[in-house]
């Protein structure tokens, strides 16, 4: 019989997709997978290489645990890293007529502080991107694979670009939620002269002038701030794996070396770094002015920085979030590396997809023609996308619907 209605209807009306396939009649076994083969496993892979290579299953809490130390080690290392850079571009957005430029404001803050006070709010942003990395990327896998689960393996190849979005988008909700004391204490600690120079000496003041709400008064400027920016991370740096694997990298992934895949995992991760520093820009600005000022509202601080305002020390944080994604991304997966956790390949069309959509001869580089070609009909050569985000050659390297966090992984 003919596959169901709804998977022909998202196969040609999706406006991502390449022109329609022609759909062939095939025959569906009668009896369910579940009976022929057991429990239904997984629509994810479970890894790119050999079971005896991996220390733990893919999807166990093993697997989970250690992403998200990946998570604590990538975001609180690079963030603690780039303190010096983060210090100048607040100070930037919250008194621009003092700090006019990124050059100016090392300057005064170095001749005000000297070079000690380039390091200012270090422990609140050591601690608390430390906390946000380990709910990130931890969260982000456990999405992932339940979004995954969810809506089946066919769906999870069309739609993996919306998989990305809201499997990021969801980790980052309680990410921010962990973040949110520690980023009070560092824009406090880095923007108001004289109110506190240590973590030790922030955090009791805070609580004693404004209670727990002073901690916490940030957090919806913050999922403004950090939801955007997070799934642009995770859907452009996934994308952009797929794209760099098909068409820059000339061998297939499968045969280059760890540190050869780590190279693209760099670079794609700078990539989706300087789109996520765009996006979430205006609402970072916002962040660090009501952190600054008591008794402060977002809608407030929108309406006294302007449209131009809020665009204020882009160009510091392109830089800053460009670098910081680029190596949160080679530390992720170097941990992975070095833990040896599954690694999948870049995503590729399941079988059952292809038989339903009459993709019979892949191996010999054959595809069904447009929609317009009577079924049956073949030509060599040519090549079809499919998905919600362009879609990845139909005959590639990788297993079927893999894992989406791929990079080096």
């Amino acid at each position: 019989m003919y596959p169901n209605a709804l998977l022909t209807q998202v196969a040609r009306s999706n406006p991502f997709s390449a022109p329609g396939f022609t759909l062939q009649k095939v025959e569906e076994p009668s009896q369910s997978l579940t009976a022929d083969h057991g429990p239904r496993k997984r629509t994810l892979a479970a890894a790119a290489v050999a079971d005896s290579d991996v220390s733990c299953e893919f999807g166990s809490k093993k697997y989970y645990a250690l992403c998200g130390f990946g998570g604590i080690l990538s975001c609180g290392i690079t963030h603690t890293a780039v303190v010096p850079l983060d210090l100048v571009k607040c100070r930037l957005q919250v008194d621009p007529d003092k700090y006019k430029s990124i050059f100016k404001g090392f300057s005064i803050t170095i001749k005000e502080d000297g070079m000690r006070g380039l390091a200012k709010g270090w422990a609140p942003t050591f601690i608390g991107y430390s906390m946000q990395g380990l709910c990130k990327f931890g969260f982000y896998e456990v999405f992932k694979i339940t979004y995954s689960d969810m809506i089946g393996e066919e769906n999870t190849y069309l739609w993996r670009t919306s998989l990305y979005l809201a499997a990021s988008a969801s980790a980052e909700f309680f990410a921010d939620i962990a973040l949110a004391p520690m980023e009070a204490c560092k824009v406090r600690i880095q923007t108001q002269p004289g109110y506190a120079n240590t973590l030790r000496q922030c955090a009791p003041k805070m609580f004693a002038e404004e209670g727990v709400w002073a901690f916490y008064k940030g957090v919806v400027p913050l999922w403004m701030r950090q939801i955007p920016y997070t799934m642009m991370k995770f859907a452009c740096f996934e994308r952009t794996v797929e794209l760099l694997y098909k068409h820059v990298v000339p061998k297939p992934r499968a045969e280059c070396s760890k540190g050869e895949q780590l190279v693209v995992t760099f670079v794609a991760g700078y990539i989706a770094g300087v789109f996520c520093a765009i996006v979430s820009h205006p609402a970072d600005s916002v962040v660090s002015v009501l952190n600054k000022e008591s008794g402060s509202t977002a809608i407030g601080v929108l309406k006294k920085l302007g449209p131009k305002g809020v665009w204020k020390g882009l160009v510091a944080r392109i830089i800053m979030i460009g670098t910081l994604t680029a190596l949160q991304w080679f530390i992720y997966d170097s941990v992975k590396v070095y833990f040896c956790l599954p690694r999948p390949p870049p995503p590729e069309m399941p079988e059952s997809l292809k038989k339903k959509l009459g993709i019979t001869d892949i191996e010999h580089g054959l595809y069904p023609s447009e929609a317009h070609d009577p079924p049956g009909q073949w030509e060599p050569g040519a090549t079809q996308e499919q998905g919600d985000g362009g879609g990845g050659r139909t005959g590639g390297h990788g297993l079927c619907c893999q894992h989406p966090a791929q990079g080096a992984s």
